[in-house]
């Protein structure tokens, strides 16, 4: 009856949830009152970008915006994406079974054919991006789909990958694209101002290390958490 009773308490007034709540309520109206404020039929900054389109160093006005443009934009996007995968390693390791269920042979033959096409796949993508529809997410998200292709299969060898390869994997985009960045500030004094001669070299260089980070980050959100050697999460679980 006490356990019973102490159970049908109402539960005490938590302060932070109201004011979590409030500023969810300000936030919203804050958007709303942008959203009916924005001015739709404006010719926008499609002229602007097709002025200084050759200066980009690639054709395709996508990725001249995306990497050159508002490069700093991307940035900060790449940036996130590695944030999203330190905050689920810190929560658990990758709940792999403990025996895992050996696919069967048509699973198993799907998975070796597309897998490599998807791979190779997702770099076309990544240098047709500079002149086409295409780019560094584009084919991070392909070759994530190939490495989610082999989680669903449960392959027995990718609980054993070692994490310091995830991690160089993953920190090659957000390195190369800051290293890049510091680059741009030494050289010429402004973030993400390019070199004329080298721009499309460097933005080339910065799509596939990009691509290979964001594949990897939504490969390894799918796992749900760090690798099998990573203790970096403190105590094991």
């Amino acid at each position: 009856m006490t356990a019973r009773s102490t159970q049908n308490k109402r539960k005490r007034f938590d302060p932070v949830l109201l004011l979590v709540l409030l500023l969810i309520v300000f936030l919203t109206g804050l958007l709303v009152q942008v959203i009916l404020a924005t001015d739709y039929l404006g010719s926008g900054l499609g002229d602007d970008v097709a002025r200084f389109q050759d200066l980009s160093g690639v054709e395709s006005p996508v990725t001249a915006v995306l990497l050159n443009f508002r490069g700093y934009d991307t940035l900060l996007e790449v940036m996130v994406l590695l944030m999203a995968v330190v905050g689920v390693w810190s929560l658990t390791r990758a709940p792999f079974p403990k025996k895992p269920i050996e696919p069967g042979p048509i699973q198993l033959a799907v998975v070796r054919l597309l897998a490599p096409l998807m791979v190779l796949f997702s770099f076309y993508l990544v240098w047709q991006g500079s002149h086409l529809a295409g780019g560094a997410f584009q084919g991070g998200a392909v070759l994530g789909g190939a490495c989610v292709l082999m989680l669903v299969s449960e392959l027995p060898w990718l609980k054993n990958i070692s994490s310091r390869f995830l991690r160089i994997g993953l920190l090659s985009g957000p390195l190369v694209f800051l290293g890049v960045a510091i680059l741009c500030i030494v050289l010429q004094g402004t973030l993400l101002d390019y070199p004329q001669e080298w721009v499309g070299t460097l933005l080339l260089l910065i799509e596939t290390a990009c691509a290979v980070s964001i594949g990897l980050t939504l490969a390894c959100l799918f796992a749900g958490g760090r690798p099998k050697d990573d203790l970096s999460g403190g105590r094991k679980r």
